[in-house]
């Protein structure tokens, strides 16, 4: 009878052993396909994109401190969808591509700011034609408003977690939804202030004209 007992023990100890063995592969596994390392709790600071929304929130410990209107892959070329890590940061980059070479300066199409992803060649940057902010437009990279990224990239680090959403889901549905009331209600309160966008010096959240007049008056 002890002896049965003795081998029981053994057999689960063996099944918890080759349980954690399968788990840890998994994370390894999730790890090399993403970029990110599997979590038990979110990160402290994270970027989430929300491709259908055309939208980009910043959440810190859980609490979404900022929201901006960018640009998102055309049908051609899209946003990859998927859990990544900011792997760079450069300011005023210079900007390569099929042997082509472009200084920092206004022609820059990245613009001031570049947060390379760890999904290779993609990444969060500024934009030398920011009438597309808003849009489906870009090459696969997530375009932003110049004013939208210098305070984005002033407040992200590398190694923080940037989540690509191709299809809304409760969580960006929360987010960006709440986020058009928000603009709404804010619009509402200049209108009855008789105030014009510009004389109320407003910057909505998510709003794309506001982003493109931000970048204009740059």
């Amino acid at each position: 009878m002890k002896s049965r007992i003795e081998a029981r023990k053994q057999v689960s100890k063996i099944g918890f052993l080759l349980t954690a063995f399968l788990v840890s592969i998994a994370r390894a596994q999730q790890a090399r396909t993403t970029g990110v390392e599997a979590a038990s709790e979110p990160p402290a600071r994270q970027v989430i994109v929300s491709i259908p929304d055309r939208k980009l929130a910043l959440i810190e410990n859980g609490e979404v401190t900022r929201i901006f209107a960018v640009a998102v892959g055309k049908a051609s070329t899209p946003s990859p969808a998927g859990s990544f890590r900011i792997v760079s940061r450069v300011s005023n980059p210079t900007y390569y591509h099929e042997g082509k070479i472009v200084p920092p300066g206004p022609a820059n199409p990245v613009g001031t700011r570049w947060m390379g992803l760890s999904e290779q060649g993609y990444g969060i940057h500024g934009t030398n034609a920011p009438s597309s902010i808003g849009k489906a437009a870009s090459h696969g990279c997530i375009r932003m408003a110049r004013a939208d990224l210098e305070q984005l990239f002033a407040m992200v680090q590398v190694g923080d977690v940037v989540e690509i959403r191709a299809e809304r889901d409760a969580q960006t549905a929360t987010i960006f939804s709440l986020a058009e009331k928000t603009v709404a209600a804010e619009r509402t309160e200049i209108a009855d202030a008789g105030l014009s966008p510009q004389q109320a010096n407003y910057g909505l959240a998510g709003d794309p004209d506001g982003a493109k007049n931000a970048v204009q008056a740059q």
